[in-house]
């Protein structure tokens, strides 16, 4: 389906056509700033502003057939120029004197909350999240209770403003007070960083993956070099943040699946930590990833004792074993089932799992069989996905074809609502949500827990409330102002032969920045 979108305004091209897809499966969206003719759907957003307020109109108007003339088909019939079938008009005031960028920042709104409404008029779909597909939609909530505005003003503007649902508007609530819990110095914590250590390699790579994963089979010197650099990277920083009397807040092993390397590497990997870092002991959360429960052995676990990490990741994704061997998961259920046993055996207390929402093949009654078997496990936390369309995946690459068929949206919505009814009758409560592109049903992923059990980390790096020294393969690190609040981002390389040609130079460059960051946590 073709539809086009009209503005004055190029520049708000990109997170226009952002929203058409929520509505149509597929569509091709085009943009300039007369109407297409040859579109399915027309839709025209005229603006209008002056110092008080801005109006902005939305008008969509469907393709019409010109009647064939005697003795023609009527198919292929040119199109005659669209004539408008559905008007919607919404406004916002502007504060006083309010400055350029704010300007831009409201209409920008106003256009986005038309769009949706004109969508939600011709479709009949309603989108809970209104105009929002940004990854973290709680940000607006404490943005508001940081700065002292009314819980009742907060939610009236995620109603009216950005058209969030009510049902949505009390899953942030109920999310962003199990964090303040959690954490009750959240708002506290911007002269602290945590610390995320990426690990490049994984058994096999999945089909809906696009993080930096490479097959650790038969790479043994890519993972020697990387390792090397690693260590460097690790002891460098580590200094730099003693010197500075810089505290780590939490520390994060991801990846990949950091569980891939040897015993043998993650003893002297951590080591490195423990050597390195300032004051491991008064470190609140230290996680490693161990995704995949085809790298967990009883050696490792023995090093994660060692070391007293005791909270780790060890993911199924589904309990269907077709499904498993469909997105290149070269383990069996029966395995995921036995190593969770043997970690819990092994003296893992805080072990968390993650579950996809409408992988291939899948639908309600699938999704029903892997709540049940997890009900067997009963995890700590428990993290629920549905499932995105990452550009850079097998699966995207495939879309469409017989073999990565997923549910519809009702199907999607309906694993969703089972997920959060069977969460709360076995005591998880949710405490972080995020949002991606492409993501089905336009739904979120959302992090459960039972109470106490929360991950710091997931917090943190989602609230975007704290600064993440990124060290590896794929890490980026993301610097919190903490005066401004303002973030900026450096990022290592994806690639192990990337990384480890130029890890010392990212090492200069992170420096450089921790030093900016530290100048105004002075200041602060």
């Amino acid at each position: 389906m073709h539809i086009h979108l009209s503005a004055a305004d190029s520049s708000y091209e990109r997170s226009l056509s952002h929203i058409v897809p929520l509505f149509y499966e597929n569509p091709r969206v085009t943009f300039s700033a007369e109407p297409d003719p040859g579109a399915d759907l027309n839709i025209a957003l005229d603006a209008s502003e002056d110092e008080s307020r801005i109006v902005v109109r939305a008008t969509l108007a469907k393709r019409a057939l010109i009647p064939a003339a005697a003795g023609e088909s009527s198919a292929g019939a040119e199109g005659a120029p669209p004539s408008p079938e559905r008007d919607v008009r919404h406004e916002t005031s502007v504060p006083a004197a309010a400055p350029y960028e704010e300007r831009r920042k409201l209409l920008k709104r106003t256009m986005s909350r038309a769009l949706v409404d004109v969508l939600q008029r011709e479709t009949g779909i309603v989108q809970p999240w209104g105009v929002l597909t940004g990854v973290r939609p709680t940000k607006l909530m404490h943005d508001g209770l940081r700065r002292g505005v009314e819980r009742e003003e907060v939610r009236r503007a995620l109603r009216e403003d950005y058209l969030v649902s009510d049902a949505k508007i009390a899953l942030m609530e109920r999310i962003v007070e199990r964090q303040l819990r959690a954490l009750p110095d959240l708002y506290d914590l911007r002269k602290e960083v945590s610390v995320y250590i990426g690990i490049p390699f994984c058994p096999t790579k999945c089909a809906y993956c696009t993080f930096p994963a490479y097959d650790i089979n038969g790479r043994q010197g890519s993972v020697n070099g990387f390792l090397h650099g690693l260590h460097h990277e690790i002891r460098v920083i580590g200094k730099w943040l003693r010197d500075h009397d810089v505290k780590v807040t939490t520390i994060y092993y991801g990846g990949g699946t950091p569980t891939s390397i040897t015993a043998e590497e993650m003893d002297a990997l951590y080591a490195e930590m423990a050597a390195s870092f300032p004051d491991l002991g008064t470190v609140r959360e230290i996680t490693v990833e161990a995704g995949r429960p085809d790298t967990i052995t009883p050696e490792k676990l023995a090093v994660l004792n060692k070391w007293n990490i005791d909270r780790i990741s060890i993911n199924p994704q589904s309990y269907i074993q077709e499904t498993l061997d469909l997105i290149g998961r070269h383990h069996s259920v029966e395995e995921t089932i036995e190593k969770f046993h043997l970690s819990r055996g092994m003296g893992m207390t805080n072990i968390n799992m993650d579950l996809i929402i409408g992988l291939p093949g899948e639908g309600p009654e699938q999704f029903r069989h892997t709540l049940a078997e997890t009900d067997k496990l009963l995890p700590e936390s428990l993290t629920v996905h549905t499932l995105s369309f990452k550009r850079a995946s097998e699966m995207t690459q495939h879309r469409g074809e017989a073999k990565y068929k997923v549910a519809t949206r009702e199907e999607i919505g309906e694993m969703m609502d089972e997920a959060v009814r069977w969460t709360d009758r076995r005591g998880y409560a949710p405490y972080y949500l995020y949002r991606q592109k492409n993501i089905l049903g336009n739904l979120e992923n959302v992090g459960y827990s039972f109470p106490g059990m929360e991950s710091l980390y997931n917090i943190l790096i989602i609230e975007e409330m704290q600064s993440i020294v990124g060290l590896g393969c794929g890490a980026t690190s993301k610097w919190v102002d903490p005066v401004t609040g303002a973030i900026t981002r450096l990022a290592n390389p994806k690639e192990p032969k990337a990384y480890i040609d130029t890890y010392e130079k990212y090492i200069d460059d992170k420096l450089e920045a921790l030093e900016k960051w530290n100048e105004s946590r002075r200041q602060a």
